[in-house]
């Protein structure tokens, strides 16, 4: 992997590694957990759908994504996890029908901010550090048969999946607006705020190359501060504990002084499940 490319081969995966592969155009990328025996684990919307909003968007996100074969894949078709999951959204696939067609990416962890910044598409790296591989994997294989969460383009698509899986990280929802931990997510909103955020700068320069300046550094800023490894409301909670409070609706942040901060977010965080 370099500076400007995260691609790697197939020969050099290993069993816990976050992979993800851009969809046409460049729109989007699909992310996953490997989890060895040419097996990846991923989020979708369910039956397949890897992305959606339920609005116009969709049209959109659809049609770049990858072409769907009318033949039965052999690995695909035998594997009865993927069957036992099509309706909570978390399947199992061979490699080759996870990157349909697509160039294979390694996502990054535990960069640091110069590397970070220097690869301006989000969903690519992050701050933080991740578990070790077989924490990674039994994270991935624990929600294969229990299910992550209700599935949101902003808040909880295929790369918050894969980076909890990774981390152990959640973003504490405070209310129903926000983001999850999703890189891809994070540039999505950055860009418009850029333009917004450095529009008034026109009254003090009509230099465009003042301008592009101050709208790639609101840009930049928005992606480092929205990373998971650089907030301030993310929790560490066990994979257990969150498909048990899901399921009853008891799991609350206990206190916002308690999650991680900056600095300490690869370190656990509290969390109590008090009654719904």
């Amino acid at each position: 992997m370099g500076l400007l490319s995260n691609r790697v081969g197939k020969e050099t995966l290993k069993a816990g590694d976050h992979i993800y592969s851009w969809r046409a155009a460049w729109v989007y990328a699909h992310h996953g957990i490997y989890v060895g025996d040419d097996k990846v684990i991923h989020f979708t919307r369910g039956r397949d759908q890897e992305v959606g909003t339920g609005t116009v968007i969709d049209y959109l996100l659809v049609s770049s994504g990858p072409a769907r074969s009318t033949t039965p894949c052999s690995v695909c078709s035998s594997n009865e996890a993927t069957a036992a999951t099509e309706t909570n959204g978390v399947t199992s696939s061979c490699l080759s029908c996870f990157l349909s067609g697509g160039a294979l990416y390694r996502f990054e962890y535990a960069v640091n901010p110069a590397l970070f910044l220097a690869k301006a598409r989000g969903g690519t790296c992050t701050l933080a550090a991740t578990d070790p591989d077989e924490v990674v994997v039994r994270r991935a294989n624990y929600l294969l048969s229990n299910g992550f969460r209700c599935y949101s383009l902003f808040k909880n698509n295929c790369e918050d999946f894969a980076i909890y899986c990774k981390t152990g990280l959640l973003v504490a929802e405070q209310g129903s607006v926000g983001l999850g931990q999703s890189g891809q997510a994070v540039s999505i909103i950055g860009g418009p705020l850029a333009a917004v955020v450095s529009t008034p700068f026109r009254l003090v320069t009509t230099n465009i190359y003042g301008m592009v300046v101050m709208a790639v550094g609101v840009y930049c800023v928005s992606r480092y501060a929205g990373d998971i490894g650089n907030r301030r409301d993310v929790l560490k909670l066990e994979v257990e504990d969150l498909t048990a409070g899901l399921a009853s609706g008891r799991i609350r942040p206990a206190n916002i002084s308690q999650l991680a901060t900056p600095g300490q977010v690869q370190a656990p965080a509290v969390t109590t499940l008090v009654a719904a």
